[in-house]
């Protein structure tokens, strides 16, 4: 905080009181020269008429100080308080997660389902200004979280994420996209976005192609994101005793049609093989879909002239009615 003068200026008026104090000293003196009196006369009258003597002194007094009082509130004294307004544009982002039956693969830790929970949680955290939706695939797509800025709710919902919302057995990618453009398609926002992570093949309902054109007449841009190592991956299964066994099943991802799914968008499709290339290509994309955040610096003036200047008032006022009245005849 600050403070500061307006018409810095007028505080040179209050010099002028100098030459005033001066002149009236003067006045004073040749108006009443010493007079010598015998000490005995001196004793007498100085407990009487002293304090009357100080008093003559006030109605001077007040005027000189008034008047130094309405040069600094013509100088208008001001205290600045700065600080900056921040507005930010926000991103509608819908994560559109695979949940099928080869998202319990072993290849990420804990397994591929619960390593995208949390990357994408790390993400949710790091983008507080836009709104987010959560769309759930596996052979049928829904979402479990509209787009919110409330993220504390979205992280909650994402947190109950498991395998078996929906039937496991099939990948609808189409239907993913889908769902994930109802939810955009009233979107106000100037950044629409996707993002697909999913470890299979599309191998039901819409076919991909048609949503990734729906989603480039909309604005919408689409990352794609395989997951799962290459070659095999080892997967939980039971054997004859109940008891779980890991067994390596082939790992089999279309990136042919994740590249062109992201690039009829103008997205950018990514292949993660483990938990901590996910987290860098989350950390890209945030990178790349940045929140619009403007700065605008202000300063704010408040005014502080207006005690000075009643003060001044009350002051002369005070003078001008204890000369003609209480302090008539002191000299």
């Amino acid at each position: 905080m600050m403070f500061n003068f307006a018409n810095p200026a007028f505080i040179i008026l209050a010099v002028i009181v100098l030459p005033i104090i001066w002149l009236y000293i003067r006045r004073r003196k040749l108006r009443y020269p010493a007079v010598t009196q015998p000490a005995l006369e001196v004793a007498r009258t100085t407990a009487r008429a002293n304090y009357k003597r100080l008093l003559r002194f006030l109605p001077p007094a007040t005027v000189i100080a008034a008047l130094i009082l309405m040069a600094v509130a013509l100088a208008r004294p001001q205290k600045i308080s700065e600080g900056e307004d921040i507005n930010t544009e926000g991103i509608d982002i819908v994560l559109a997660l695979d949940i099928s039956a080869s998202m319990l693969a072993r290849d990420f830790q804990p397994d591929r389902v619960g390593a995208a929970k949390e990357v994408a949680a790390e993400f949710i955290r790091s983008r507080p200004d836009d709104r987010i939706a959560i769309v759930l695939f596996a052979k049928q797509a829904f979402t479990q979280c509209p787009l919110t800025i409330d993220h504390n709710i979205l992280l909650e919902l994402l947190d109950g994420v498991e395998i078996g919302l929906a039937d496991p057995d099939n990948t609808a990618i189409g239907q993913a996209l889908a769902a994930s453009l109802n939810r955009l398609k009233s979107s106000e926002s100037k950044s629409k976005v996707i993002i697909l992570l999913t470890d299979g093949e599309n191998n039901y309902g819409l076919p991909p192609t048609t949503a990734a054109e729906a989603a480039e007449a909309l604005g919408v841009r689409i990352y794609t994101i395989g997951v799962g190592s290459r070659g095999t991956a080892p997967y939980p299964g039971r054997d004859m005793f109940g008891r779980t066994r890991m067994q390596n099943v082939k790992v089999s991802i279309d990136e042919d049609l994740l590249r062109d799914i992201a690039a009829a968008t103008g997205g950018t499709y990514f292949r993660a093989t483990n938990t901590d290339k996910l987290r860098k290509i989350f950390s890209e994309i945030d990178r790349m879909e940045k929140t619009k955040i403007e700065v605008r610096a202000y300063k704010r003036y408040s005014e502080l002239f207006y005690p000075w200047a009643l003060w001044a008032l009350i002051l002369l006022s005070v003078g001008f009615i204890l000369s003609p009245t209480i302090l008539r005849g002191i000299s």
